[in-house]
């Protein structure tokens, strides 16, 4: 093109002077989480100088924000919701319900009890109160539902960042708790049964039979979806108590069965919500793109490098899903044209004018 440039400069311009496209980025994810009632969730590996990590996808058709972290645990993802280094902390009355639902003993929640209430903790302080009231008596797992309360507490009880009303993700523990409905995605449940592997043909005939009826009421899900009646609304949930309490005589698929229906009030919140998609595909084709980007790249180095990849992969998806070349979107900031206005004022202005409503 011309221009005499060195990789070594083009690196420090993406990596060491990004703070505008951060910020740009940050701008994002908020008007991201306001733009819709529901978000989808996914996650990917990555690794950072050899090590391994997992990168965080968070979207719906507006955006797509990445974030990589060591870990995928709901600490991370709650930190992650946030836009914090580290998850946040609060002891409120809400705190001891997730104790309760975490079977907590009953002497440490007492002794939680004591703690200061209704004031913002710290990661250092919360640690150091763990370590002197309960860590000889509680082990790893219970000190994390202890962290995992007073940060959900916390997430809830803030006001930065909009509240996700309904996420969809896979059946991964660490995704409950993260939204007020939580619903399931159904290509996941049926990937499920796939997994099934019958050696008796009797056995394999009866598969292949409730997976047809499996599919036969996913494309009955998203028919509803196209013309949402109460009546029918009933009806799909009469049909999902009838299928998926079918008793085959095949152990392992009957036992599938039982499984999927204990999920039944999560993967049945698009009766409610007819807007909200049935899948988490549009995650999962987000994070094919980090996919992509690792296989070209393999994993950045430093944590610099880290939040680049993150960055720019934020701003490329959501340039792409709103309508924008990423080219032009790069060239009219570097040239300070700043005609493309901010990507955070198109997602609103997108959102408001979307002709498929939002859910209530």
């Amino acid at each position: 093109m011309g221009i005499s440039i060195s990789a070594g400069q083009i690196s420090n311009l993406l990596v060491k002077q990004s703070a505008p496209w951060q910020a740009e980025a940050a701008s994002v994810l908020q008007a991201g989480l306001a733009s819709s009632d529901w978000q989808h969730l996914d996650d990917t590996a990555t690794r950072v100088n050899g090590v391994n990590h997992y990168c965080h996808v968070l979207c719906n058709p507006f955006y797509s924000w990445y974030a990589t972290r060591p870990r995928k645990d709901r600490l991370t993802l709650i930190a992650v919701l946030q836009h914090t280094a580290e998850p946040r902390y609060l002891i409120n009355r809400q705190t001891f319900d997730y104790l309760a639902s975490f079977n907590v003993p009953q002497w440490a929640q007492a002794l939680i009890g004591q703690w200061p209430h209704d004031a913002p903790i710290v990661q250092e302080t919360i640690q150091a109160w763990l370590a002197r009231d309960l860590a000889g008596r509680l082990n790893d797992q219970q000190q994390a539902r202890v962290l995992e309360a007073a940060a959900l507490s916390a997430y809830y009880a803030q006001e930065e960042v909009p509240l996700i009303l309904i996420l969809l993700t896979d059946d991964a523990s660490q995704f409950r708790h993260l939204s007020e409905t939580h619903a399931l995605c159904w290509i996941h449940e049926g990937r499920h049964y796939k997994k099934l592997t019958p050696f008796v043909p009797l056995h394999r005939d009866l598969l292949d039979d409730f997976l047809g009826e499996f599919w036969a009421y996913y494309h009955q899900l998203q028919q509803y979806r196209a013309d949402p009646q109460p009546a029918d609304a009933a009806r799909l949930r009469q049909r999902f108590e009838e299928l998926f309490t079918t008793e085959t005589g095949y152990a392992a698929l009957d036992k599938r069965i039982a499984l999927t229906y204990a999920k039944g009030e999560q993967l049945l919140v698009v009766l409610d919500h007819p807007t909200l998609p049935l899948h988490n595909n549009p995650a999962e084709l987000a994070a094919r793109q980090r996919v992509r980007k690792r296989d070209v790249s393999f994993g950045p180095r430093t944590q610099e490098g880290v939040t680049a990849w993150d960055t720019f992969m934020s701003l490329a998806e959501t340039t792409k899903k709103l309508g924008l070349s990423f080219y032009e979107y790069v060239l009219d900031r570097v040239a300070q044209r700043n005609a493309i206005p901010p990507l955070a004022d198109l997602i609103r202005q997108q959102s408001d004018a979307a002709t498929i409503p939002i859910p209530p």
